[in-house]
């Protein structure tokens, strides 16, 4: 029975502490006058060996006209509306570093749920004995969920439509292609949609867990056949919602774009991140002398998932890149432009750190049994990923006003404090080893 020490739950609370101050700080400092705004991007002009408006000036010093004031009224209402949306664009920052990392958390608990759905549908007999460690990670999934979608409403409503320009009224009274999509794009809709994937997600994790631990202490194996029947029911069910949910909380922050691939390309994110948790908490585990029949194997077979996903995620991305880009057509092409030009540094890092080192590092047989070596291979895993999700939402929201700095870090710190306190209490709550899963034994003596 594994036990919560005091020193983990204290560093979980701290992580949160820092991550409210973080997030505070990041609302705190992103509500700028349109002055300020001026100001700044006036210092950003001069900076850039710009100076617009004293050229503007000037011309109208020199040319005392109607034609020459008129083309300065121009320049400034010009300059005005530029402003105002870079104002806009700061506002945006901390709202859109709060959603990344409330997202990328959640993401992490719906891949373990699906890989832990996989498991019983195929009837595995190599994964029993970590089958606690998922159902401890899918804990989370309920509360994340719930924080993503509200967050997602609130910026919205609370917000000044952070997130999601097609909540925008004024905006989408002057956007055709958008009143195309009200019917599905609207906020009650959203909403509903966003319970009901929620609800059929925490509907299994809790069917799941209940006949897992009833398992334990059966005389028959009827609570395994139901989590057999349940899981295969559940991957449906994942398969729409997952697609759909990955349309609305992430899509349609570019309802202007769209990608049939978008699906599975978020997938395939949220499936090795959840696969590399799976890992690093297993060796942690294994590190305070728990989990006796977990071995070698074991660990091997999940870091070739860890490596296999990669080159799966890598695959998908390459796909819905190459095809947009050969294709060349204006309104699809416009979202690799925008994040090539503005978002050059995460975009192609993004590629080393999901690809490229999954690829030199976890190709070796032998590393893969080496913890030290695939907890360094998954920390770069789950921070490539992050900086996917970073590249899907934020050219949408803040344009090029991108950094990583407090508000993001912030974020990070409040849902990985949030994640760990979750997962490791659902950890302590029951036995570590299935002892009832009639494949445990096959688990336990899984070796090659």
């Amino acid at each position: 029975m594994y036990t919560f020490s005091n020193k983990l739950r204290t560093f979980s609370f701290a992580l949160i502490i820092l991550g409210i101050l973080g997030v505070g700080y990041g609302f705190m400092s992103s509500h700028k006058s349109l002055e300020e705004v001026k100001t700044m991007l006036a210092e950003e002009s001069a900076h850039h060996g710009g100076g617009h408006e004293a050229a503007t000036t000037h011309a109208v010093d020199a040319h005392d006209n109607h034609g020459e004031a008129a083309h300065a009224e121009a320049d400034a209402h010009h300059g005005d509306e530029h402003a105002k949306h870079v104002q806009h664009q700061l506002a945006n920052r901390p709202w859109s570093a709060l959603y990344v990392a409330a997202f990328f958390f959640m993401m992490i608990a719906l891949g373990v749920l699906a890989f832990y759905a996989i498991q019983f549908a195929a009837q595995a007999g190599w994964s029993p004995v970590l089958f606690r460690v998922m159902e401890g990670i899918t804990a989370y999934l309920l509360p994340g969920a719930i924080i993503v979608l509200l967050i997602a409403v609130a910026s919205g409503t609370i917000g000044h439509y952070n997130i999601f320009v097609w909540m925008d009224p004024e905006v989408v009274a002057h956007d055709e292609l958008i009143q195309g999509k009200s019917g599905w794009l609207n906020l009650p809709a959203f909403a509903i949609r966003g319970l009901i994937f929620i609800a059929g997600w925490a509907t299994y994790r809790h069917f799941a867990r209940k006949f897992s631990l009833a398992q334990d202490e059966a005389t028959d194996n009827s609570n395994f056949k139901r989590s057999f029947r349940i899981a295969a029911g559940f991957l449906v069910f994942f398969i729409y919602s997952e697609s759909m949910m990955s349309w609305d909380w992430i899509m349609s922050v570019d309802p202007h774009w769209f990608s049939t691939l978008f699906g599975w390309y978020v997938f395939a994110s949220m499936f090795v991140s959840g696969i590399t948790v799976i890992a690093l908490i297993t060796m942690y585990l294994k590190s305070k002398d728990l989990l006796p029949f977990v071995n070698d194997s074991h660990l091997h077979d999940l870091a070739k998932f860890m490596f296999g996903i990669s080159i799966f995620w890598t695959y998908l991305w390459f796909s819905q890149f190459m095809l947009i880009w050969y294709s060349n057509i204006p309104e699809e092409v416009t979202y690799f432009v925008t994040r090539i030009e503005d978002y050059k540094l995460p975009f192609f890092g993004m590629l080393v750190l999901n690809f490229l080192f999954p690829l030199l590092i976890l190709m070796n047989s032998d590393y893969k049994r080496i913890p030290w070596f695939v907890v360094m291979a998954g920390l770069v895993i789950l921070f490539g990923h992050y900086i996917d999700i970073f590249n899907m939402i934020m050219p949408a929201t803040v344009g090029d006003r991108w950094f990583i700095g407090i508000p993001e870090i912030g974020s990070i710190l409040l849902f990985a404090g949030l994640f760990i306190f979750i997962v490791f209490t659902a950890l302590s709550k029951a036995p570590l080893l299935a002892k009832g899963n009639p494949y445990i034994k096959e688990s336990e003596h899984f070796h090659y």
